[in-house]
C-alpha cells in the first residue's frame, strides 16, 4: 500500500510552512508552484525601489526543503484540479504534469485586482510578485533616466502615482519619496529629482485605515511632512499612457499627467479557488475567495484544505499570519488522521498585530491594544521582517543592505533593464496573460470603480 500523498499548491507562506510541519510525518508531500523560490511579500517593495536583491527575498524553495526527505518540489502553473479524481494538472512550458493526491493543500495566493477593469495593468502595475517587483523598478528608475532625457517634459516623467492607501501603497509612496531626495537628488544634471511629485490617492477617508484613526492621521501627517501629496476620498476612473483620471468625493474630477502609476487598490484570489468552489458548492465573496468551512476545508471534502488570502472565513485579513497558522494547522490535522486521532477544534487565528513602514525610521505598529509608532515601531518592523526571512545568508546579505541604505544613501540594487518596463519607456505596453491560474481573473468579479 502506497503511503498517503499531500499535495500542495502554492510555496508561499501557507504552503512552504505547511510542507514543514509535515516534515515528520508518513507521508509524501509534493509541492507545486509556479514560482521557483518563496517569496517573501512584505519585502517586494525595497525590490521595486533598489534596496534589496530579488535573491534575498525569495529563496528557492528546493533549497528551503532540500533537507526534508519526504518533499518533492515541482515547478509548474497550475491549471486544473479534478476534486472527484484528486488529481492536479500543471503546466511548464510544453511539458504537462498529472499529479495525484490524497490530501490537498491549496494556497496559490492572490493577484493584483483591478475591479474589474483589468485595461487598466499595462498602465499600473501592482505588486504581488518578483516580476511585478521588478519592473517597477525599471519603471521607477528609467522615469528619471527619461527625464534626464527629456527635460521639457521631465515633470511627467517625475510624477508618480500610487493608487491605495494600504501598506503597500504606504510603502511604496514613502520609498519613491526617500529616493529621490536622499539616493539619486545628485546623480543627474539636467533634472533635479527632489523635485519629483509623488501622489498617493485612497478612496477612504484615511490611509492604513485598518490600523485605526489615530495611526492613520499620523500616518498621513509623516507622509505629508516628506512631501507627499495624499489625497483621500479620490476614486480612479480610467489609467492610459497619460496618466490618471480621478473623481473626488466633492464631485470634481482631475486627470493627473504621469508616466508611472503604482497600483496598490486591490487584490483577488487566484481563480483556483472559483475551480474548487464550483465542484464543491462552496460560495466565493466578491475577491474570489471561497467560503471555507470553520476547520479551513471544502464543503463534502474534507481532503482539501484551502488557505491563507484564498479563504473567506470570519472576515480574517489578508495577511501573512493567516496564511502560516492555516498551513500549520492543515498540516497538524493531516498528521493527525495519519495517526488515528480526532481532529482538531475549527481552526482559530491568533492576531500578532499588523506593521507598515513609512520611510526609514519611521513606521506605525499594532500589538493588541498596544499602537506604536516612529522609531520604535520601525525598530519592532525590522526585527520582526529579519526573523521571518527565511535562511540565514538571506537575514545576513538583508541586514548589510539595510546598513546600507537606511544609514547611508546608497542602494546597491539599482540595475534594471528596459525590457524589464514591459513597454512604459517606449509606450509600448500590453498586457499580461492574466487567464491563468496563478494571473487569472475571477469571471464573476462585479465590475466597479476603483477605490
Amino acid at each position: 500500500m502506497s503511503r498517503h500523498h499531500v499535495v500542495i499548491i502554492g510555496s508561499g507562506f501557507g504552503g512552504l510552512f505547511a510542507a514543514k510541519k509535515l516534515r515528520r510525518a508518513d507521508c509524501d508531500v509534493t509541492l507545486i508552484s509556479r514560482r521557483p523560490g518563496h517569496v517573501f511579500q512584505p519585502l517586494l517593495y525595497q525590490v521595486a525601489t533598489g534596496i534589496l536583491s530579488q535573491g534575498e527575498i525569495a529563496p528557492a524553495t528546493r533549497e528551503i526543503l532540500r533537507s526534508q526527505h519526504n518533499a518533492t518540489v515541482l515547478m509548474g502553473d497550475v491549471t486544473d484540479i479534478d476534486l472527484a479524481a484528486r488529481t492536479v494538472t500543471s503546466h511548464l512550458g510544453d511539458q504537462v504534469n498529472v499529479t495525484g493526491y490524497d490530501s490537498l493543500i491549496l494556497s496559490a495566493g492572490a493577484q493584483t485586482g483591478y475591479f474589474g477593469n483589468d485595461h487598466f495593468e499595462p498602465y499600473a502595475p501592482g505588486l504581488k510578485g518578483i516580476d511585478d517587483a521588478l519592473e517597477l523598478r525599471a519603471r521607477i528608475f528609467g522615469s528619471f533616466e527619461m527625464a534626464e532625457l527629456q527635460p521639457d517634459d521631465a515633470q511627467a516623467w517625475m510624477r508618480f502615482v500610487v493608487v491605495g492607501g494600504g501598506p503597500t501603497g504606504v510603502e511604496i509612496a514613502g520609498q519613491i519619496s526617500e529616493l529621490s531626495r536622499r539616493t539619486l537628488r545628485k546623480d543627474f544634471r539636467n533634472i533635479d529629482p527632489t523635485k519629483a511629485q509623488v501622489i498617493l490617492l485612497e478612496g477612504g477617508d484615511g490611509v492604513l485605515s485598518t490600523f485605526g484613526p489615530t495611526q492613520s492621521r499620523k500616518a498621513a501627517d509623516q507622509l505629508r511632512k516628506m512631501g507627499i501629496d495624499v489625497r483621500t476620498g479620490a476614486f480612479v476612473k480610467d489609467v492610459d499612457g497619460t496618466g490618471v483620471r480621478v473623481a473626488y468625493k466633492d464631485g470634481t474630477q482631475e486627470h493627473i499627467a504621469s508616466k508611472c502609476v503604482v497600483w496598490g487598490a486591490g487584490v483577488e484570489a487566484s481563480p483556483l479557488g472559483a475551480q474548487v468552489a464550483q465542484q464543491s458548492g462552496a460560495e466565493l465573496d466578491r475577491g474570489g475567495r471561497v467560503k471555507v468551512l470553520p476547520d479551513l476545508t471544502l464543503p463534502g471534502h474534507p481532503e482539501v484544505f484551502v488557505l491563507g488570502d484564498m479563504i473567506s472565513l470570519d472576515d480574517l485579513p489578508g495577511v501573512a499570519q493567516v496564511a502560516i497558522q492555516g498551513g500549520k494547522y492543515a498540516a497538524k490535522t493531516i498528521r493527525g488522521r495519519l495517526e488515528g486521532k480526532p481532529d482538531p477544534e475549527p481552526f482559530k487565528y491568533f492576531d500578532k498585530g499588523s506593521m507598515a513602514t513609512i520611510s526609514r525610521f519611521r513606521a506605525v505598529a499594532n500589538v493588541g491594544k498596544v499602537e506604536l509608532r516612529g522609531f520604535i515601531a520601525w525598530l519592532a518592523w525590522l526585527f520582526i521582517h529579519i526573523l521571518y526571512l527565511v535562511g540565514f545568508q538571506q537575514k545576513i546579505s538583508t541586514l548589510g543592505h539595510w546598513t546600507v541604505a537606511f544609514l547611508g544613501r546608497a542602494r546597491a540594487e539599482r540595475t534594471f533593464t528596459v525590457e524589464q518596463s514591459r513597454g512604459a519607456l517606449t509606450n509600448t505596453r500590453g498586457p499580461r496573460d492574466r487567464t491563468k491560474a496563478g494571473g487569472g481573473t475571477h469571471p464573476e468579479l462585479p465590475t466597479q470603480d476603483a477605490a
